[in-house]
Formats: structure tokens, C-alpha cells, sequence
């Protein structure tokens, strides 16, 4: 081995070995995506509001509806369950659901189902232009599904969350189903590696 190959080797070594060590996620690091950049909704209190009023916490944004029999649901819950795993860090964690179903939920109807998973979780009822705007910008897919009488449709869709650090920066996509621990995990990690 040459004297030059060596030293080579082993600056490239020092090089890696002084990096700061990069954070691995349970959930897809999409840091740096080009789409999912926010919006400026009505919430469940009839107030206009952005992605960017709750700078300082960790935001999930789940889509969907209040009439869904599972996948909500149980993303909510299991959303709540990850705030008690922060522990004292729970209050840093922001829940955000948008109505894919903006015809059914009202504000009203928003405002309770909220209130049964966690009073802080945050609805939003965009009129049926607006909820095209933002589900094509988030690259989420819902359709409509008929039902036997007009008012019993569903609803299909996607059902993956987002996740925002606390600068409002795009950082991951959770798919359902990752359980409440793998997800608090990102957002612990997400709490302390963002300034």
C-alpha cells in the first residue's frame, strides 16, 4: 500500500467517522418533497387556519371522515396513544384531520368527533373545491363510493399520514397500520434533532 492510498483512506475514514450520524426513521423520510406544502383551511371552529399556526409542534395531517368505520378511527386513537407515549413532550405532538367528506362534516359534526379522541386535535372542512386543490398537492386519493340511499355512501381513501417537524418543514409519511410506537419514536427523534 502506497504512502499517499493510506493517507487517503484514511482521511475519507475520519471524514465519515466526524459526520453527524443521520436519523433513521420507522416512517418514509421524505425530507425535501416537492409536494404536501401546506394549506389554508377552515377548522372545526369556523376559523380560517394554516399549517404554519402550529410552528414550535410535531403536526400529523390524516384525511379522511367521520362516517369511516375503521381506518380513521383507528389512526386517531392510535395518534392519542402516541401523544401519552411522549410523556411530557405529549403536548408537543399536533393531530390534524381533514374531511375528505366535506358534504356530511360539518363543523359541528368535526368539532365533536375531535372532542372524542383529544379536545387539541384539530379538524379542517374544506368546500369540495378546495379539498381537490389539497389532495392533489398531498397526492391523496378519495372517490366516493354509492351507497343504498343517497346519504349511506362511503368513502375511499388514502390512508397514510403526514408529518411536519416543528419549523413546518415536511419530514415523513407514515403508512396505516405502523403502530403507535414506531410513530412515536419519528416524532420523539423529530423533536430532538429539529432546532
Amino acid at each position: 500500500m502506497t504512502r499517499r492510498f493510506f493517507w487517503t483512506v484514511l482521511a475519507a475514514f475520519a471524514l465519515v467517522a466526524c459526520s453527524p450520524e443521520q436519523t433513521k426513521f420507522n416512517s418514509i423520510d421524505i425530507t425535501g418533497a416537492d409536494y404536501a406544502k401546506g394549506f389554508t383551511l377552515t377548522d372545526h371552529n369556523n376559523q380560517t387556519r394554516s399549517l404554519s399556526d402550529f410552528k414550535g409542534k410535531v403536526v400529523v395531517v390524516f384525511f379522511g371522515f367521520t362516517q369511516c368505520p375503521d381506518v380513521c378511527p383507528t389512526s386517531l386513537t392510535e395518534l392519542v396513544e402516541i401523544k401519552r407515549l411522549l410523556g411530557a413532550d405529549g403536548d408537543k405532538l399536533q393531530g390534524v384531520f381533514v374531511t375528505v367528506d366535506p358534504a356530511r362534516d360539518t363543523t359541528e359534526l368535526l368539532k365533536a368527533y375531535m372532542t372524542n379522541f383529544d379536545p387539541s386535535f384539530v379538524a379542517f372542512t374544506p368546500t369540495p373545491e378546495q379539498l381537490a386543490v389539497v389532495a392533489k398537492d398531498y397526492k391523496i386519493y378519495y372517490k366516493k363510493v354509492e351507497g343504498k340511499t343517497p346519504s349511506s355512501y362511503s368513502m375511499d381513501h388514502s390512508a397514510g399520514s403526514y408529518v411536519y417537524d416543528t419549523q413546518g418543514r415536511l419530514r415523513l409519511y407514515t403508512r396505516y397500520g405502523m403502530g403507535a410506537k414506531a410513530l412515536a419514536q419519528d416524532v420523539s427523534a423529530l423533536l430532538k434533532t429539529t432546532p
